[in-house]
């Protein structure tokens, strides 16, 4: 406690130079979350005499809060602002601070320039990456182990596993959401390409390459790989996690967010979760990984009090006594000197840890935000979907699928 009272003098010494502030900040996550954060943001305002009102939700319908917000310029000071959400609220870089105008207050050190260039638009630094994410492939180490089978290092492994995991076990799951992420996943790996081309904001693939891995994605179902679409839809909209046939190791792996290992791997109680590295497709270019800074802290353009928020957004996510409250409640920490203390102090888990450095040592394109869009999102699945249920064919289903993400994407040129 003396120790944390003297540096909360000694900062607010140094940090002088700013009038005091009440500053307001916006973020979506759950209790957890919301008390960490609370308490980082009471020990940030008293080290540089700033008072901040916490304004938090879940994530259910907190873009819109934001949408409204920002349109009634009523927006928080601060805002944890969601990587797809940019090119919405700031198309041409003018809708957020540009935090490299606070770079004297702000470490921006502790990033890469490619975490920074995460958080640009338009050139322009509109918000600081708070931890990078991306999905990895998780199995159930416990099943494989009951058959005497190794983890699955290629697809060819995991499509030789259905059938001797046990009756009914099945060795993959991609529904919903992450079926869009492996037949994504699986043309990245093919051509090298992300899905949006940055240069032109159109889709880079060509349909051959569409309907390519969505028959991949076909062959799995028709192999007894992953469920079908139906099989999943039949059992209504709930998460996998949220599955008893997950719960119970009858389903023993899935291409997730390595920042969300703990919300797979809790109901698996004594059975062990463990990510493996990315399984690829003939042929590959590159191993696809899709790494991407899953939120960022961002300044209000309207902002009176930009160089306090500024203050805050350092402390929370560089100081130590606020990196040592937050922990890995936003996943690992894309600031270095966080990452690093954390780490060192065993606070995360080994098995997310190993996650994480996978999605940072592989090798994939840089995605475009305008990827995760509704509309595209949207499209995607809709198209998955009809493919599914034999409505349409995969070649005139990409062709289709390309068209409409296109016309979705001109407001963006």
């Amino acid at each position: 406690m003396k120790l944390l009272t003297t540096t909360i003098l000694a900062t607010g010494l140094l940090a002088g130079a700013v009038q005091a502030e009440d500053l307001r900040m916006s973020w979506w996550g759950g209790d957890a979350r919301h008390a960490q954060t609370q308490e980082a943001l009471a020990v940030c305002g008293e080290k540089h005499g700033h008072a901040v009102a916490a304004e938090f939700t879940g994530w259910a319908g907190h873009q819109e809060r934001i949408t409204t917000q920002i349109a009634g310029r009523t927006e928080a000071d601060i805002m944890q602002i969601n990587w797809p959400w940019l090119p919405l609220f700031s198309p041409d870089g003018t809708g957020f601070a540009d935090l490299r105008d606070h770079a004297d207050t702000i470490d921006l050190s502790q990033w890469t320039d490619e975490q920074l260039a995460g958080g640009e638009m338009n050139g322009v630094l509109n918000g600081l990456p708070v931890a990078e994410t991306g999905p990895v492939y998780f199995f159930n180490k416990t099943v494989f182990d009951a058959a005497n089978l190794p983890l699955p290092s290629t697809w060819d492994e995991v499509r030789a596993a259905a059938g001797k995991l046990g009756d009914g076990v099945m060795p993959f799951e991609a529904q919903g959401l992450n079926a869009i992420f492996l037949v994504s996943t699986t043309v990245t790996q093919m051509t090298g390409k992300d899905l949006i081309d940055p240069e032109t904001t159109t889709v880079a693939w060509t349909p051959e390459e569409l309907a390519a891995g969505i028959r991949f994605y076909l062959s799995l179902v028709e192999d007894g790989t992953i469920r079908s679409w139906q099989q999943v839809a039949s059992e209504g909209n709930i998460e996998l996690f949220e599955m008893r046939p997950w719960a119970e190791g009858r389903i023993a792996g899935t291409y997730e967010w390595d920042s969300a290992y703990a919300k797979y791997a809790d109901p698996l109680g004594d059975q062990e979760l463990v990510p493996v590295p990315m399984l690829q497709v003939e042929g590959a270019v590159n191993d696809g990984t899709y790494r991407k800074p899953s939120m960022l802290f961002a300044i209000s353009a309207r902002s009176q009090h930009p160089k306090a928020a500024a203050q805050i957004i350092d402390c929370l996510l560089n100081d130590p006594d606020a990196i040592d409250i937050l922990s890995d409640s936003r996943g690992i920490p894309a600031s270095r000197t966080a990452a690093e203390r954390l780490t060192a102090e065993g606070l995360i888990d080994a098995n997310v840890v190993a996650a994480h450095d996978l999605v940072q040592q592989g090798q994939g394109p840089v995605p475009s935000p305008l990827s995760e869009h509704p509309k595209v999102r949207g499209i995607f699945g809709d198209y998955l979907e009809a493919v599914a249920y034999d409505q349409i064919g995969p070649d005139d289903a990409a062709a289709e699928m390309i068209d409409e993400i296109d016309r979705a994407l001109r407001s963006f040129r």
